[in-house]
Formats: C-alpha cells, sequence, structure tokens
C-alpha cells in the first residue's frame, strides 16, 4: 500500500557505545594511535614513510614537478563496481506500486461497473440485501480510493521530522492498534494524559535516548508550523495531530479491505440473488452483472492483502530494511535515512511510472535532502553522505558524485559557517565530507575555488588569542575546551585536516596564505609545550592537532616559485613559528614525528636569507638542531630525525657569516668531523663543515684550524665512494686544504696513505664519467674542478700530472656542456637559488690557464 506499512515494523537492533568523532579523526590520521605500543610501531612506520616519500631528494638537489610536492593526497586505483544495497529497496518499491496500481485498477473498474450496471441499470430490480451490499461495498471502495490517494500526502507529512519518525517510532508502532484505541479514550477523559507510562512507552522513551542521542538538538522551524504537529481539531489532539492521520489512514484501509472480502465472499458463496421470471428482461443479466461486482471487488481486496502479506513478509521477517541499511554502514540512527528513502521511491512509483523509482539513488537522494530548508531532512542528507564518504566500498562513487555537482560542494562550504550549537551534527558532516572530497586531487581546485571557502574552512579553527592592551604586547593564548553541547576540538582537527589536504596543490598554498587571520591561527596550533611534549598520558586528540598543523605549515613552507617566497615570509614574520619549534626540538624526543615535521619547516624556511638569520638568532634552535643530529644516542629508526637535523644546519650556516660564527661559539666541530666517519651522517656533516669554511669570514679562520683533522677522512672517501658522498668529499676537501700549508697537506697525503697521483687521477676519472651535468649530484664537476686548481696552486708538480692524465681535454668538454644546474647551491623545486659567486665557466678558464701556462 503506503507508507504507513513502512511503520508498521517489528524491528530489533544492537545499541553499540556512542563513537567518539575525536577518535574518528584519529584513526583517520595513522600517526597516533591510544594503545602505547602500537604508537610505536607507528611512529616507526611514519618515519619510514617519510623517507620513501622523500627518497633522496633535497634541497641541495633539483626535482621535478612531480617529484616536488609530495602530500596525502589520495589518488587510489578504481575499486571494483559494486551494488547499490538501495537497489533492493527501489526493486521491492516497484513490485508493491505493481500490487498497489493493480489493486487501485480493479478498484476503479469495480466502482465504475457498479454505479453505471448496477445501479443505474438495476437499482429498481435489486433484491433489498444485494443494495445494501453494494452501498457498503462501494462506499468502503470510496473511501479506500480516498485514503489511496491522499495517504501519501498524509505520510509525507507524517515523517517530516526526524524525531518523529525517529528509531523509536519503529518499535512504538508495533501496536499501534492499541495506541489507537488509547487515544479514543483519550479524546473522552483528557486526565489519562498524567497516567504512569507503561513499560513499553518506557522502552520506546529508553531506545530514544540510546540512539537519537543528539537529534532533540535538531533546529525547529519557530515562526512557522511544523506539519507534523499541526493539530487539525481543537479536541483529541493526539488523534487529529497530521502526524496520526496516517495511522487511522492505514487501519481504515486494512478494515475495509476485509469488510469486501467478507462481503463479496459472503454473497458469491450464497449465490442467491432472487428469482428471475420467465420473460422478464429487465433482470436478464442481473445475476452476471452482480457476479462480475463480487468478483471484481473481491479480486481487488485479495490483491491488496496479498501486498499487505508480500509487505510484512518481506520487512518484518526478511528485515529487509535493516539488510540495506546494514549494507550501507548507515548505523541504527540510519533507519531513518532508509525508511524516507524507501517511502520516497515508493511513492515516485505510486504517483508516476512505476519504473521512476528505479531512478532513484541514496547519494543523490542525500544530495536533494543537504539542499532542503527542512533542518531534519538537511541532517539526514548530511548524515549519508558523510557515511557513503567515509565507506571504503562507496567513497570514489560519491566523491565523484559530489565533485562534479558544483552546488552541492558550495552548500557544504557554506555549512561550515553554521555554529549554532543545533546545527552542530551538520556542520560536522558536512567538514568530513570536504575533508574526504579535498583528497582527492581533481577536486582540491573545486573546493578552494569557491569564493569564501577559505574563510569557511578557517571558521573551524577556534584558538580565541585575545587582543592586547596596546600595540606593544600581544595577546595570550586561550585554550579552547570541548563544551558540553559543542566540540571545538573535532573541528579544529577537521579544519587543519581539509587545509592539510588542500595544500598539496600548489595554487591552493598561496589562497591559504593570502586569507586573512588564517596563518597565525595555524601556527598557534603547533604550539606544545614541555608538558604536554613530555606527558605519558597526553591525549592523543592534542598530539594530532599538534602534528597536523607542522603537517601543513611544512607544505606551505615547501611551496616552490614567488608564493613559495611569500609564504615563507609570511610563516617566518609569525612571532610564534620559531619558538613554537624549538619547543618541540627541545621537549619532543618521545615524538620524533613531530620533531621531523619541525626540522622540515625550518629547512624550508631557511630557503629565505631573513628568515635564516630569524632562525639562527632565536636562542636555542641551534644547539637543539646539534643535540639531536649529534645525538648517538637515539633508536636507529629515528635516524631520518637526524639526518633532517644535518640537512636544517647545513641550510643555515648557508650563506650567513651570523650562523657560521654561532655555530662554532658552540664547540662541535671536533664531533663533526667525528661524524664523517658514520655512513648516516657523513653526508650532512660535509655540507655543514664545507659551509662554515665557505662563510665563516675571516674573523673566523683561526676557529675552523682543526678542520684539517679531516682531511685523511674525506680523501679516503674521495678515492672509495661515489654519487652524492663523492660530490660533498670533493666539495668539502677544496676548502679544507686551504686552511693548509703545502706541508700540513703533504702529511694528509701520507696519514691517508694516498699519493697526489692517485687523487689527480680519481678527479680526471670523476669528470671523464659526468662528461654532462647529473641532476643526483649537480655540483661534482665544479668541486672537481676548485679542487683541482687548489692542487695546481700547492704544487707545481701536479700540473704535469694532470698534463699527463688528459685533464686539459675534460675541462674543455665541459666548457661545451656547462648549465644552469651547475650553478646553484640549493633548489626550490626546479628552481635554483642561491647562486655561485664564481661561475663555472671561470673556473674552467682558470684552470686551463693553469695548464698552459706551466
Amino acid at each position: 500500500m503506503t507508507k504507513t506499512r513502512i511503520q508498521n515494523l517489528n524491528i530489533r537492533y544492537y545499541t553499540p557505545s556512542p563513537p567518539n568523532p575525536i577518535l574518528n579523526l584519529i584513526h583517520m590520521d595513522r600517526g597516533i594511535s591510544l594503545d602505547d605500543d602500537m604508537s610505536v610501531h607507528l611512529q616507526i612506520n611514519e618515519l619510514r614513510k617519510l623517507s620513501e616519500t622523500c627518497g633522496s631528494n633535497t634541497i641541495f638537489e633539483p626535482q621535478s614537478s612531480c617529484e616536488a610536492r609530495e602530500c596525502n593526497a589520495e589518488s587510489v586505483p578504481s575499486a571494483p563496481v559494486l551494488r547499490a544495497p538501495e537497489k533492493k529497496l527501489t526493486l521491492f518499491a516497484l513490485r508493491l506500486s505493481i500490487f498497489e496500481k493493480s489493486a487501485t485498477g480493479l478498484g476503479t473498474l469495480g466502482f465504475i461497473w457498479a454505479t453505471v450496471v448496477l445501479l443505474g441499470g438495476f437499482a429498481i430490480t435489486l433484491d433489498k440485501t444485494d443494495f445494501w451490499f453494494i452501498t457498503i461495498i462501494l462506499l468502503i471502495e470510496g473511501t479506500r480510493i480516498f485514503s489511496r490517494s491522499h495517504e501519501l500526502e498524509w505520510q509525507h507529512q507524517a515523517t517530516w521530522s526526524i524525531t518523529d519518525a525517529g528509531i523509536s517510532s519503529f518499535r512504538a508502532l508495533r501496536s499501534s492498534s492499541h495506541i489507537l484505541i488509547k487515544a479514543v479514550k483519550q479524546t473522552f477523559n483528557p486526565l489519562s494524559l498524567i497516567r504512569k507510562p507503561s513499560h513499553n512507552t518506557r522502552e520506546v522513551t529508553q531506545v530514544e535516548h540510546l540512539h537519537v542521542g543528539r537529534w532533540n538538538h535538531s533546529r525547529t522551524p519557530t515562526r512557522t508550523w511544523i506539519s507534523s504537529d499541526v493539530p487539525l481539531l481543537p479536541y483529541g489532539k493526539w488523534v487529529f495531530l497530521s502526524r496520526n492521520i496516517s495511522k487511522v489512514l492505514y487501519w481504515l484501509q486494512l478494515l475495509s479491505a476485509t469488510a469486501c472480502v467478507v462481503l463479496s465472499s459472503t454473497r458469491l458463496v450464497n449465490h442467491n440473488y432472487g428469482e428471475v421470471q420467465k420473460g422478464d428482461s429487465d433482470k436478464r443479466n442481473r445475476q452476471s452483472a452482480l457476479n462480475i461486482f463480487y468478483a471484481l471487488a473481491l479480486a481487488e481486496a485479495l490483491l491488496f492483502l496479498t501486498e499487505k502479506a508480500y509487505w510484512e513478509w518481506k520487512v518484518i521477517y526478511c528485515k529487509l530494511l535493516e539488510e540495506v541499511n546494514k549494507e550501507c554502514e548507515l548505523g541504527p540512527s540510519g533507519m531513518v535515512s532508509i525508511k524516507r528513502f524507501f517511502y520516497d521511491a515508493y511513492s515516485r512509483c505510486v504517483n508516476g511510472s512505476i519504473f521512476d523509482g528505479l531512478k532513484m539513488d541514496m547519494v543523490t537522494f542525500a544530495i536533494d535532502l543537504l539542499a532542503s530548508s527542512s533542518p531534519d531532512e538537511q541532517l539526514i542528507g548530511a548524515r549519508i553522505l558523510r557515511q557513503f564518504a567515509i565507506s571504503a566500498r562507496y567513497s570514489d562513487d560519491t566523491l565523484q558524485k559530489i565533485g562534479v555537482n558544483l552546488s552541492v560542494v558550495e552548500r557544504l562550504v557554506e555549512m561550515l559557517n553554521w555554529k549554532d550549537p543545533q546545527e552542530e551534527e551538520i556542520r560536522r558532516s558536512a567538514a568530513e565530507i570536504l575533508s574526504k572530497l579535498a583528497g582527492k586531487r581533481q577536486n582540491c581546485l573545486r573546493v578552494a575555488g569557491i569564493p569564501g571557502a577559505m574563510e569557511s574552512i578557517s571558521s573551524l579553527l577556534q584558538t580565541n588569542r585575545s587582543s592586547g592592551d596596546g600595540a606593544d604586547e600581544i595577546g595570550e593564548k586561550n585554550l579552547i575546551l570541548d563544551h558540553a553541547n559543542y566540540s571545538f576540538w573535532t573541528f579544529n582537527h577537521l579544519g587543519l585536516l581539509i587545509l592539510k589536504k588542500l595544500a598539496c596543490d600548489h595554487d591552493n598554498c598561496g589562497k591559504i596564505g593570502n586569507t586573512r587571520g588564517l596563518l597565525p591561527k595555524i601556527i598557534d596550533f603547533t604550539h606544545a609545550g614541555e608538558k604536554l611534549l613530555r606527558d605519558k598520558n597526553v591525549a592523543p586528540s592534542q598530539i594530532l592537532t599538534v602534528k597536523r598543523s607542522l603537517q601543513l605549515v611544512q607544505l606551505l613552507a615547501s611551496t616552490t616559485g614567488a608564493t613559495g617566497k611569500h609564504l615563507r615570509k609570511e610563516i617566518s614574520e609569525v612571532v610564534f613559528t620559531i619558538s613554537n619549534i624549538r619547543d618541540i626540538l627541545r621537549h619532543g624526543e618521545k615524538h620524533p614525528t613531530l620533531q621531523k615535521l619541525s626540522i622540515e619547516i625550518l629547512t624550508n624556511l631557511a630557503l629565505e636569507e631573513e628568515a635564516r638569520e630569524r632562525i639562527g638568532g632565536t636562542g636555542g634552535v641551534l644547539k637543539e638542531l646539534f643535540t639531536i643530529f649529534l645525538n648517538q644516542g637515539m633508536p636507529e629508526h629515528q635516524n631520518q630525525v637526524r639526518r633532517s637535523a644535518g640537512e636544517a644546519l647545513a641550510m643555515l650556516a648557508l650563506e650567513s657569516r651570523a650562523n657560521c660564527h654561532r655555530i662554532l661559539r658552540l664547540q662541535v666541530l671536533e664531533r663533526l668531523i667525528a661524524a664523517l666517519e658514520f655512513p648516516m651522517l657523513c653526508v650532512t656533516a660535509a655540507r655543514i663543515l664545507r659551509n662554515l669554511c665557505t662563510y665563516r669570514g675571516s674573523d673566523c679562520f683561526y676557529l675552523l684550524k682543526g678542520v684539517i683533522a679531516a682531511a685523511p677522512t674525506v680523501l679516503k672517501a674521495i678515492m672509495s665512494e661515489e654519487n652524492k658522498l663523492q660530490e660533498v668529499m670533493v666539495g668539502l676537501a677544496a676548502q679544507v686544504f686551504k686552511h693548509m700549508t703545502s706541508n700540513e697537506s703533504s702529511i694528509m697525503f701520507e696519514r691517508a696513505g694516498i699519493k697526489e697521483e692517485e687523487l689527480a687521477k680519481a678527479l680526471v676519472q670523476i669528470l671523464e664519467k659526468y662528461r654532462h651535468p647529473s641532476a643526483k649530484v649537480p655540483r661534482i664537476r665544479r668541486f672537481t674542478i676548485e679542487l683541482a686548481i687548489w692542487m695546481m696552486h700547492d704544487n707545481v708538480k701536479n700540473v704535469y700530472i694532470f698534463k699527463d692524465l688528459g685533464m686539459e681535454k675534460e675541462l674543455e668538454g665541459v666548457l661545451e656542456t656547462t648549465a644552469e644546474l651547475e650553478s646553484f647551491n640549493i633548489f626550490s623545486g626546479s628552481v635554483g637559488l642561491s647562486r655561485h659567486n664564481t661561475t663555472i665557466h671561470s673556473l674552467v678558464e682558470t684552470a686551463l690557464n693553469l695548464l698552459k701556462d706551466q
């Protein structure tokens, strides 16, 4: 029949513990675990993943566009096509509508037959019994036709509100016949309202509290009626509420069908329509006409009861709605959504073509509800889309449908601004959907391209830094804790997650940086004090907040081009950025992932000269970086953190005389030289030492005198290693030997057990191997020529050695293959930064002149 039957269910379900949105967000981010042992493994896996993602690429090498930007944007292969669970409901609605329309057709035909043929042609000749039987059946059929045509409308109003059509209604309506009787009594005895509630009522109430949760916080219109609560008459309000009219219509149809079966069967069995005398032409066809009418009435009633039996079998015994709800993974509260979807599909099949309902699907249904002006329908739509978006089985198809519908994305972005506590779940669902949507690369620009999108996402972040009393001070940061009726931290996590995924796109990074007040908000979340970082019982959600904010800042700071330059300037100018990172380096030994992210931020910020000086001038930053880099007690799985610290130090020493002074005052030179012996640290240690030698200034010459002790190690590495390690060692040798006299250099060659002829041969072989610039070792030819020039200046004998080895020919080949790649110390993506003072052409010319002059 109609939707009333949907309510007459006997559905049992379990009551799981309420989901914790914070825990869900933690599971979405794999770096945090509630289990201490597991957290160690996850941190190890995270660090390994970070090292695999970054590979061996650093800012000291150019990176292609595909390598330069790595993030967590989801680009999973398309999953196999799964059958949509809602197809079972649309097919069920189709079959029910066939029964319904067939019964309606037979009923209409019987009504016409009775009014035109029987009452029109045989009204006078009918027996009194048949006349009243026909009249009663016609009245019943007329009532049923009327109730069929209007019941869908009443049912639509009856389920307009979630709280009315909530889970509790399913169990409550099991005894709707008793409720109807009680309602009649209530009409005449209003005092029955204050009687003690029955056990069934208490049970329904308890279930409602367990499952509905915050449904009662849904926003309700204040200036208009809720259609389901409209009292049609001033008396007997329970009966005449519009949401209860459908129940009356349902039982009216059931009773009328039963009456039709009884009356029609009685007359067909008795078959006593009165005698027809011979020659009475007026009564000649009366018996056949009556048989046809009673048969039509019986068939129509039986067809309706068959439909009813089919409905009860599928819903009550086969538990079709429960099965679909389970496959859709909507949880106990999803029964409301399933019921609404089935009702709408059934309505389409009944009111239009029987095939109209087959065109419906849950995602489109939810999208339509999301655009509704009804808060309850918005909530249903948001819940469905959220669950489908996070489901591994349905997320691809769901996100594709949402992503291509710009109006839906705009609606979701608009919902981020809804701060009414009654709209909290809608807002949270919209944020979770957008977080998944932003994880798809093709949707990043669509989300960020919506006017006001960044401002809406920014509204999710709540830091509440108070304004200072004057221009000479900054307000204190006030920690906002979750309110009893509102989860502020959940929205903070979601806001950071959305921004992190959007920041995977270069253009979006610029939009984030240009959004007023957003960068200071993000940096506020990077603050983690000693108590937070060293507390063993710290809430995982707090660490997750710091981690996500650091990931976001790292993505912004690593942006290339003019946008990246602007972002690094803006980030470094926020006065809390570097001090927050220093606290993590100082107290975050239990959180290596946070330390690594913090170090990477410093490394990227140091691409800018002004930021480089700010970092070095912030007390304790250089010291903490050296503490991490030279800490031999760190577990092996944290080696990547030590490498990152070394790269950051090498960057901070680059072209910064002040930072070189600060590093030398820390008295770490001997430990840096010792680090050259460790394979894991030797590359970064060599870079730090070379930059110290190159940019230390003349006043620090004697402070670096001790660097000559590294010469034997460096010479051995040049002779035995290759690729990146060989490059940095050749570059370091070219600087170290400048601090020696000829006698000292001879002694170092003897200690290394290497002759100058052997070194000269190795240098010529390097130029033979790298006849063209290499992106993996872009400076190796430059460093080789610098070392060769020093050797020819140091000892005239080396000039003849180089001549005999064919050095002149190799240098001429270098002149023909030089490239811009060899002109820079560091790279931002594929853009070179920090150009060398001396061009490689000048170095080659100097070397050739030395060879020719001699």
